[in-house]
């Protein structure tokens, strides 16, 4: 058995079976791949995958407990490799984020900047996309951190480590109707078209989930996967937006006017995602910090202990 067999079915299961996504992402070939996990399969007397000629098409029940497995001693291997790392020099390795636009845009980098003087010869990746998208990637191991809104704790994979809390506002071109009113109400955001996030990202449930209990139906005209996008269309003319109250900045958004709603929906929390069982340097522990500065060593460790039993 040997460690480049257990990447191989790894890799397969991670691309849906896709063996020439595999054999891309792993730089070698399909019937390299296709060899070794039949000569892994032999040597445990059982099939891995399903096969329908030369297709993979499932993946069996001993397969499935195989590559769990599998991913956990791949992981622990990873965990060696960072605990020699880290005495052998502090400072010098690698940390890979995986987030959503607004984290990237708007809370991030001041927390990079600060991270980047601290640890200069630490390279340092930042991965955007949907939440799911960044759950995947920390549970996988590509990233080693997923920091999102609410959905980090939609898996049991990973111990989630609240950050912070945040509301939203509504966006409005300038001389708009609705900067008049002295009460804000859901009723009277009803009566506009609407721009808001997309059903998948940041905090749209809550926006969606409040409209309901009062009984309303918004109109939403457009969804986006960053506030950026939305702020656009809200400066055209095209309806009202909500987003994140971070991502409104009256010095930049000069085109555009920003009414508190924290009163109309609930708070939402942003979170970090960090894989259970997982060795964090020193330095992961700082990024940390400074993203959150309540949350020193000492507490992360209780945090992540806690959820990982």
């Amino acid at each position: 058995m040997k460690l480049q067999q257990l990447r191989f079915i790894c890799e397969v299961a991670k691309h849906n079976l896709n063996l020439t996504k595999a054999a891309n992402e792993l730089f070698t070939s399909q019937p390299g791949i296709s060899k070794q996990i039949k000569a892994l399969e032999e040597e445990l007397g059982v099939d891995i995958f399903i096969r329908r000629g030369k297709r993979f098409v499932g993946i069996t029940e001993p397969g499935k407990e195989i590559i769990n497995k599998s991913q956990a001693a791949l992981s622990d291997l990873n965990n060696l490799k960072s605990i020699g790392s880290e005495y052998s020099n502090k400072t010098l390795g690698n940390l890979t984020i995986a987030t959503t636009h607004t984290q990237a845009r708007y809370a991030l980098p001041p927390v990079i900047k600060q991270f980047r003087e601290k640890y200069p010869e630490v390279r340092l990746s930042v991965y955007q996309g949907s939440p799911a998208h960044i759950v995947e990637m920390a549970c996988s191991g590509e990233a080693d951190l997923a920091i999102a809104t609410e959905a980090t704790s939609l898996t049991s994979e990973l111990a989630m480590l609240p950050c912070y809390q945040w509301n939203r506002c509504v966006l409005t071109p300038p001389k708009h109707p609705l900067l008049k009113s002295k009460a804000l109400s859901l009723e009277e955001i009803c009566e506009y078209p609407i721009i808001t996030y997309d059903f998948t990202f940041t905090g749209r449930p809550v926006i969606k989930q409040t409209f309901e209990a009062h009984g309303l139906k918004p109109d939403v005209v457009l969804t986006a996967i960053d506030a950026d996008i939305i702020k656009t269309y809200v400066e055209l003319g095209f309806g009202i937006g909500i987003v994140s109250m971070m991502a409104y900045d009256p010095a930049r958004d000069t085109k555009i006017r920003a009414m508190d709603a924290s009163h109309l929906f609930e708070s939402s929390t942003t979170g970090i995602g960090i894989r259970k069982n997982s060795y964090m340097r020193g330095f992961v522990y700082d990024f940390i910090s400074m993203f959150a500065p309540h949350l020193n060593r000492e507490s992360i460790d209780s945090i992540v202990n806690k959820q990982g039993n």
